[in-house]
């Protein structure tokens, strides 16, 4: 009989665990996280419950807030040709990487190489036009695991969709019987100075690598044209990958870093809103085959192509 107190507060706690368990987030400007009970919302603040000190916090420290509400269910939905999520969850750089590491591509020519990134199931594909520049025959390697085991695969039938030299954008579209892992666009208006982003790609053909640094500025004008300032390494390689925030979305596509003795961390990708203007506007930057400069095949060469073929190059 003692004890019937006590076991009716352990089940009254029980029962409220849930509710306490599912805690609202609030992303500061300078990257730091809270969870807690958002008690009281106004046009200046908001205040904050921790569950041992409430807190007040001006709204021009808030990034951006996120609501416990537990019917919210994170999804992807298709917007044209390219995914946005709702509801999105932010998680750590390595629970990202796990979830859309494979919809990061390399991208091969002839010349050169760069990084890519799937937006589509069926295989569409951005990445930067000075990477295919001149080209046609492209090479896209997926990496994918498989029975705990990470395979490359080459896809040599690529063809060019459209391209944008003057914001330095491309389409590709893989020709393949299969469907592709994609990675969700949000967008780069939403960005704050400090907030965490990293890279995937492949730097200097180094395939999968992935760095973290922070937003230095939204919107960074270079010669008429808005950059996303990044402390992100971006290297020769990186070009054309997807530049991610804590949510797993695609925020802004690495283009160009700024190199010198002493320089350090100072990273530019072409931010997300330019690459949803580009992709609802694909058929005014269509590509056409029978324009002369837009691209070159190149033949194997004679001697190349008889070592090939298993004969003896003829000794001088």
């Amino acid at each position: 009989m003692k004890n019937k107190p006590l076991a009716f507060l352990t089940l009254f706690l029980l029962a409220l665990l849930p509710c306490f368990l599912v805690a609202d987030v609030i992303i500061l400007s300078n990257g730091a996280r809270l969870e807690g009970e958002i008690l009281q919302e106004r046009e200046d603040r908001v205040v904050l419950d921790l569950g041992f000190q409430l807190i007040t916090i001006p709204r021009d420290e808030i990034s951006r807030m996120q609501s416990a509400d537990p019917e919210a269910v994170e999804t992807v939905v298709r917007e044209g040709i390219y995914r946005i999520a709702e509801n999105p969850r932010e998680r750590s750089v390595r629970d990202n990487v796990e979830t859309i590491g494979e919809a990061v591509v390399q991208v091969r020519t002839p010349t050169g190489l760069g990084s890519g990134f799937v937006i589509d199931p069926s295989g569409y594909i951005i990445t930067n036009e000075h990477v295919i520049s001149g080209e046609r025959d492209i090479t896209v390697i997926l990496y994918e695991q498989r029975d705990g085991n990470l395979e490359n695969i080459s896809f040599r039938n690529v063809r060019i969709v459209a391209l944008n030299p003057f914001s330095d954008l491309a389409l590709l579209k893989v020709e393949a019987d299969r469907e592709f892992v994609t990675v969700p666009i949000g967008s780069s208006n939403d960005l704050r100075q400090g907030e965490i982003v990293f890279a995937v790609g492949s730097p200097l053909g180094l395939e999968r690598s992935v760095s973290q640094g922070i937003i230095s500025l939204r919107n960074r004008a270079i010669q008429g044209r808005l950059y996303i300032q990044t402390t992100t390494q971006i290297n020769p390689g990186n070009s054309g990958g997807p530049l991610l925030n804590l949510r797993g979305e695609v925020v802004g596509v690495n283009n160009m870093k700024v190199s010198g003795f002493g320089v350090e961390g100072l990273g530019f990708a072409i931010p997300s809103e330019e690459l949803k203007h580009f992709l609802h506007n694909r058929d005014a930057f269509a590509f056409d085959p029978r324009n002369p400069n837009a691209g070159f095949r190149y033949f194997t060469p004679p001697g190349e192509a008889l070592a090939q073929d298993g004969e003896d190059l003829p000794r001088p």
